[in-house]
């Protein structure tokens, strides 16, 4: 078929494939926003606004904006000043009013006050049982020790002789922490000698960020528990630092303006991971903002998925950038609670009381109707799945990882697989198993694999040609124009990594998305968890070859990048890994990219022909 024509083909064959498929949104909050299932887990504080200016913006100059719209704004916390967060009550009209507001250039977003709380409190196959308690690794005096089986079955006794988590700070942000004897609070027992961080409360406006509720310690505990101490339990980085951050009360609800000043405050004064065990309140664009300011200064954000036992990721789990956890119970299957959906990223033990407090997570906390009053007592909800994720995280930032990102390959890629897949909308990327994520980080890409897949690929496109048509092995492979884009597509520029790691601002995360494979940087672009068909397709080389009809010097290079397509999506497909959006049933997902393995074939090898003179 003459060159003009077969590209004319393929043209056609784009569109068919962008037809077949939804289109991705420009935004991810478009989406979020346009999801009327979310929207019933919204709950907003009558007459309340929260409005975020630019940062820096001055009160008096907000001042003198909100007597045109009839407002009294002022700054949410101390953190008003940086975070230009600011809110105001008793609204009478609050859609005018924010539709008022919007339209001035020095906002960047305004909407209701919401108000987030503590959780409302089928089967998997996994590729390891949870271990029992046999004194393999490191066994802890904590007399109740026995009694966690939660740290057992993440592999807690083998990944405790690589790390403790030592130097790491984790905020919590919940009801407080039980961390200091003041006024009416007692610290609790079991979290003498652990290493805290001056924290903040954003409920009371204060410095002492103390639990009035009890959830908020039971959280700290699972985290950093004091461990082999001969006291009541242990946690799973005992040696992290924490710090109290209350953006909680005694009735376990918050706002979402407290929340997003209390993220950034975190990630302004040192936190590297941020624990939020809350959630519910629906989408706030507040702190949506907060949650990518805190992964772009370094910190890994966990949040709970939920325990409304829907097919509903909630908020803020659900936000980009977030890592939203599932629960488990002692069997390892997803507790009946559970939210999950297509932002999950992982599971971890949450328990499952139905047959008594055996199947819950223990843990040192306060009595909620007497503050000074510790109790250990058994919990289960995804608020309890939440820390052992953050306090993995905080194993590995002490074993040297660079960000949240690297923190992120470790914990997937070590997490057990459920039913041998590498994504569910049940158990995300599977359970966490806190020993394997450790042997994972720093290891080699897991994309190698589909490097060697495209290779032996480009041996097949070249065996199917004709004496005459075949420019030769050497002849490909030696050349700069195929190679740099046949690796682009399959293992990313993870090369540059060293060299250009220390790069921030805008260039940075240019930086960052050029890591991954090209098929991956949906996930930068768009921001979300499940991958765009769009990209896991043959549709970038499909319209890239468009160009080869009047640029015949292009030809290598397309063949190459389409021959790295066609590696990765037939790696993708061979490890079941594929989490497509879109897809009306899941079993379509693995054909789908079948289908477009061929498509790429097709275009690398009318790309890779030689001419015949």
């Amino acid at each position: 078929m003459p060159m003009k024509r077969w590209i004319l083909a393929n043209a056609v064959l784009a569109l068919a494939l962008a037809a077949c498929t939804s289109p991705p949104e420009t935004a991810e909050r478009a989406a979020l926003e346009a999801d009327s299932s979310r929207r019933e887990l919204s709950e907003e504080e009558p007459h309340g606004i929260v409005v975020d200016f630019k940062d820096g913006t001055s009160q008096e100059e907000i001042d003198a904006w909100e007597a045109e719209w009839g407002v009294d704004l002022t700054y949410n916390s101390v953190e008003g000043p940086r975070s230009g967060v600011t809110i105001a009550r008793g609204v009478e009209d609050v859609d005018a009013v924010l539709e008022a507001i919007r339209q001035h250039p020095a906002v960047e977003s305004a909407e209701p006050l919401r108000v987030y709380r503590v959780p409302v409190g089928e089967e998997a196959v996994f590729d390891e049982p949870a271990p029992a308690l046999n004194g393999e690794g490191f066994t802890p005096n904590d007399p109740e020790y026995p009694r966690q089986w939660n740290l057992r079955m993440i592999h807690m006794p083998r990944a405790w002789e690589r790390s403790h988590g030592k130097g790491v700070v984790v905020a919590v942000l919940d009801t407080g922490i039980a961390y200091e004897d003041h006024d009416d609070f007692k610290q609790v027992p079991d979290l003498k000698g652990v290493r805290f961080k001056k924290g903040y409360d954003f409920v009371g406006d204060d410095t002492h960020a103390n639990d009035d509720h009890g959830h908020g310690t039971h959280v700290a505990g699972t985290i950093a528990q004091a461990t082999n101490n001969g006291v009541g339990v242990a946690g799973v980085a005992f040696e992290a630092t924490l710090m109290p951050v209350k953006v909680l009360n005694h009735f376990g609800a918050g706002t979402s303006a407290d929340i997003a000043d209390a993220i950034r405050f975190a990630a302004d004064n040192g936190a590297q991971v941020i624990n939020m065990s809350l959630g519910g309140g629906g989408y706030s664009q507040v702190m949506a903002d907060a949650v990518a300011y805190a992964r772009k200064k370094g910190v890994t954000v966990v949040a709970a998925a939920g325990n409304a036992g829907r097919p509903r990721v909630e908020f803020p789990a659900a936000y980009p950038g977030a890592v939203a956890v599932s629960a488990v119970g002692p069997s390892g299957v997803r507790a009946p609670y559970s939210s999950y959906g297509r932002e999950l990223d992982i599971a971890a033990p949450g328990g499952d009381k139905r047959q008594g407090d055996a199947g819950g997570i223990l843990q040192n906390t306060i009595d909620p109707r007497d503050v000074s009053r510790s109790v250990y007592a058994a919990y289960q909800g995804t608020s309890m799945a939440t820390p052992h994720v953050a306090a993995v995280a905080a194993l590995l930032y002490a074993e040297g990882a660079s960000g949240p990102d690297e923190v992120e390959r470790a914990l997937f890629a070590g997490a057990a697989r459920a039913g041998g897949q590498t994504w569910t909308e049940e158990y995300g990327h599977g359970l966490l198993d806190a020993e394997a994520s450790l042997k994972a980080l720093g290891s080699a890409s897991p994309r190698w694999p589909s490097l060697w897949w495209a290779l032996a690929l480009l041996a097949l496109v070249l065996l199917t040609l004709r004496g005459r048509e075949r420019p030769g092995y050497l002849n490909i492979l030696l050349r700069p124009s195929f190679l740099v884009p046949l690796v682009l597509a399959t293992v990313g520029a993870f090369f540059a990594r060293s060299w250009l790691g220390g790069v921030s601002g805008t260039a940075g995360e240019v930086v960052q998305v050029a890591w991954l494979p090209i098929p991956d940087w949906q996930r930068i672009i768009f921001g979300t968890r499940t991958v765009s068909p769009l990209f896991y397709s043959a549709l970038i080389p499909l319209v890239l070859s468009i160009f080869a009809i009047k640029f015949k010097g292009l030809r290598p290079a397309l063949g190459g990048l389409a021959l790295g397509f066609a590696g990765f999506l037939a790696y993708t497909a061979w490890v079941k890994a594929p989490a497509l959006a879109w897809m009306p049933f899941t079993f379509m997902a693995r054909p789908w990219l079948v289908v477009n393995v061929l498509i790429c074939l097709f275009i690398s090898r009318a790309m890779l022909r030689r001419e015949s003179p």
